[in-house]
């Protein structure tokens, strides 16, 4: 028995065309699938209810974020194995099968991620190492974006690395990620100060550190559309380029360092792009194109990293849910 949680938020008909995608590469293979859906607005529960009755449906009333949903369809899980899916990422034949085979013949391994693909064919990052703020300044500053193939520039990312092997890494995103439930009975569940972001990158520092191993492998892929829920909160700032809801973020960026670095790490990562978006105004007072609305942005991300500091008590506290 293998389960397959899916938690949706606002995302209807591409959560339609996962389960699709799921129930067609899986032929043969016994899964449990569980959809716990974040008080959606767009009727997805209703849609899973009525067009795939075999799914265990969990609908809440409030938005309660991603790790606490996963922890609810982990407390009712029975496979051996658990495979977490995004609703705007879609299976490829034979990944589920593929990546099973991987985890039995591979018994240190408590998560390993697969290839995410972009709908455009393109390979994504899908094994990472642990974050800190040298990456986050390669990152920012656009290093690691023009030199995407250094293993130096782009070290974060592994750099160089064609996808085509597997490999122990830090970390994988929970895009398309099967973990052992062994390991998860022994480590725990999600950390439930991550309302969304980081939690992946938590559990996975939590895996290492009790002596698992995290690997990607090349032969589970996914087809990943790319911030589907986060793109629905109109209500926010989004980062465009990674997807994201920034003030997310920057809050659960603040927790996970001072959970498992400390005050200083925590300190000078939020510090590099505090400073790069005080640079960023500096460098546009002077009249341009487009200098205006320039200003106006580094002003409002400098404006949330300091909310997020403050929020998060330094990192020590999680906000109450919903963010």
């Amino acid at each position: 028995m293998v389960s397959v949680i899916i938690v949706s938020y606002n995302t209807k008909d591409i959560l339609r065309n996962c389960l699709q995608a799921l129930f067609t590469h899986s032929t043969g293979i016994d899964l449990e699938v569980f959809v716990v859906d974040n008080n959606s607005s767009d009727d997805s529960a209703l849609m899973v209810q009525r067009e795939f009755p075999s799914v265990r449906l969990t609908a809440n009333t409030q938005n309660i974020g991603f790790a606490a949903a996963n922890n609810q369809a982990f407390e009712h899980a029975t496979g051996r194995y658990i495979i977490l899916l995004n609703p705007d990422a879609y299976i490829r034949p034979s990944s589920i099968r593929n990546c099973i085979e991987f985890m039995d013949r591979t018994p240190k391994c408590g998560l390993c991620g697969g290839k995410i693909i972009s709908p455009q064919g393109h390979i994504e990052p899908s094994a990472r190492r642990f974050p800190n703020a040298l990456y986050k300044l390669l990152t920012l500053s656009g290093i690691s974006g023009k030199f995407p193939a250094s293993p130096l520039l782009n070290h974060h990312e592994f750099g160089g690395f064609a996808h085509d092997r597997p490999m122990e890494v830090d970390w994988v995103p929970g895009t398309y990620t099967i973990l052992r439930k062994e390991m998860l009975d022994a480590i725990g569940l999600f950390d439930l100060r991550f309302y969304l972001y980081y939690e992946e990158t938590d559990l996975c520092f939590r895996a290492k550190k009790a002596g698992w191993k995290v690997y990607f492998t090349p032969d589970a892929e996914v087809i990943h559309v790319g911030g589907a829920s986060s793109k629905t909160r109109k209500d926010k700032a989004i980062d465009v380029g990674a997807a994201q809801v920034l003030s997310f973020r920057m809050r659960s960026e603040c927790l996970y360092y001072r959970k498992n670095k400390g005050l200083i790490p925590m300190l000078l990562a939020t510090g590099v792009e505090f400073f790069w978006y005080v640079a960023r105004y500096i460098k546009n007072v002077l009249p341009s194109k487009d200098a205006a609305k320039k200003r106006v942005a580094a002003i409002a991300i400098s404006k949330l990293i300091l909310q997020s500091l403050y929020d998060t008590r330094m990192g020590t506290v999680s906000p109450p849910t919903p963010w």
